[in-house]
């Protein structure tokens, strides 16, 4: 059947094909000429069809972060056909954050976004507008609140102390890949708050959803033809990525359509019940309609889908980096481990509440985030109409990339902006909220991720737990010299080889 198709059919796809970038060449002459009669931002030369995509490498905040250093702070390029705005300083991201907040508010539309997430229907990507508002409010106040977080510190608590008991096993035996770690402790965190549950590949049946899961973040950072050349989505066909955006769609559907029947046929717990759930919580959001948008099956499915993308990859990629920065400077552990231990003292468990007394710690981690951010260009934004900004015409449906990574190792900004420095942060009133626009790993304005103290919690009470309880060394072999620091961008950014380490218990059994 395949080779008769391509038999009966290879002379109409080859025209196509080659239809196709003639067409482009076309479409690419005739914007040119319409923009040359705008004001635009500066811009790298580009080419045909493909735009500025060359430019980019494998690691686009560096490249961008190069351009710009010769094109300015904002700097218009092309992803295929489509017109970017790239800003690099935290005075520009100001001006499009908070000055132009609502111009920029709005998102573009993903091809992996549309098929996984039902339309877009999540809040991540979902585009401005009342449906947006409407399920925003509903993570900030139902989902992400502060009380909420606080309410589930019991499933932090078990499935830390579970790592913990793990590594220990470990302790003077074998390195320890943290990496792993990190990802079943973030991924077990959000799947009991979400769910109600944690669906690992040890449960019987489950395997497919931790399978889908992790397919679910390589797709989603999947290079889909369709969006960088609208109207030839057809090419993701031919690929087979739109198959598999399908299949696993298909699968995602399924379970989360197991997970509803089930909680609907659960006994209604009362909101004030610690083991009430996201699912839980937006069922009955949903009964209730209390808000000027009714949710559907699909768009809870969206919603639970946003928890698990954001809440795994930023907290795992953030814990693994934080721990890089500290083995391999051996100073700034012995300082945080001495607040940590200190602020516990010999009462041998680390509490949440302790957390509050340990401001290093906290600096530790903001240091990362300037260096590491999770999302380095952050999500992007999208104009919703024309803008003007600095004297330049931005046009409406302009993308818009933040360049967290390179405001947060600006020169003009930061002294010795490379180094790892909590220090730097001592008596500083830099926070992460999103108003100081020289560090902005969770964004700002209108768009600032909520998830952003759910996140805060588990990285603080994981690395108190580990400073505590453990010193880590380097296996056989590895210094600080040779260990391997490259990047590799998926969701989040991270560690490309996985990070092991040796610990070492720091009490007698005794104790």
């Amino acid at each position: 059947m395949t080779n008769r198709f391509w038999q009966q059919h290879s002379m109409a796809i080859l025209s196509l094909l080659l239809f196709f970038p003639i067409l482009l060449l076309i479409l690419y002459g005739y914007n040119g000429a319409q923009y040359k009669k705008l004001n635009l931002p500066p811009s790298p030369f580009k080419l045909p069809i493909i735009g500025n995509l060359h430019q980019l490498g494998s690691l686009p905040h560096h490249s961008l972060r190069t351009l710009a250093e010769k094109y300015g702070p904002l700097m218009l390029i092309h992803f295929g056909s489509i017109p970017t705005l790239v800003v690099s300083t935290a005075e520009m991201a100001q001006e499009v954050l908070k000055t132009h907040d609502i111009d920029f508010a709005s998102r573009p539309a993903f091809n992996a976004g549309n098929q996984l997430l039902y339309s877009c229907t999540d809040m991540a990507l979902s585009p401005y507008g009342e449906y947006w508002r409407q399920v925003r409010k509903i993570c900030v106040t139902e989902l992400l609140s502060p009380k909420r977080v606080q309410t589930i510190g019991f499933i932090r608590e078990e499935e830390i102390a579970i790592m913990v008991k793990e590594i220990k096993a470990s302790c003077s035996i074998s390195a320890v890949d943290l990496t792993e770690k990190f990802l079943t402790l973030s991924s077990s965190v959000v799947s009991r708050a979400a769910l109600g549950k944690k669906y690992s590949e040890d449960d019987k049946g489950s395997s497919s959803f931790a399978e889908l899961a992790r397919d679910l973040t390589i797709l989603l950072g999947a290079f889909c033809v369709g969006d960088l050349f609208p109207g030839f989505g057809w090419l993701d066909v031919l690929t087979g990525l739109d198959g598999r955006l399908k299949r696993n769609n298909r699968g995602l559907d399924k379970f989360f359509e197991q997970v509803i029947k089930d909680h609907r046929n659960s006994k209604t717990k009362d909101a004030n019940d610690k083991h009430i759930d996201f699912v839980d919580i937006l069922l009955r959001v949903q009964r209730e309609i209390t808000t000027g948008v009714q949710l559907s099956e699909d768009n809870i499915k969206a919603t639970i889908l946003d928890m698990f993308v954001a809440g795994t990859e930023t907290t795992s990629a953030t814990l693994e980096w934080t721990m890089t920065e500290l083995i391999t400077n051996p100073r700034t552990m012995v300082k945080a481990q001495e607040e940590v231990r200190r602020v516990i003292g010999r009462k041998m468990k680390v509490e949440e509440k302790d957390i509050v007394e340990m401001n290093y710690l906290k600096n530790v981690i903001k240091e990362t985030l300037r260096l590491h951010p999770p999302a380095p260009l952050l999500i992007p934004h999208q104009s919703i109409s024309s803008v003007t900004l600095q004297g330049y015409f931005i046009p409406p449906k302009t993308r818009v990339y933040i360049n967290a990574w390179a405001i947060g190792r600006d020169p003009k900004l930061w002294e010795k902006p490379n180094e790892f420095l909590p220090d730097r942060f001592t008596n500083s009133p830099i926070d992460l909220k999103g108003n100081d626009f020289q560090l902005i790993p969770f964004g700002s304005g209108r768009r600032i991720c909520p998830g952003m103290t759910f996140a805060s919690y588990t990285m603080e009470f994981a690395l108190a737990n580990l400073l505590y309880w453990f010193d880590w060394e380097f296996p056989a072999g590895v210094t600080k010299e040779n260990l391997d620091l490259s990047e590799e961008i998926g969701m989040a950014s991270h560690k490309k080889y996985p990070l092991l380490l040796v610990p070492k218990y720091h009490f007698s059994e005794a104790v």
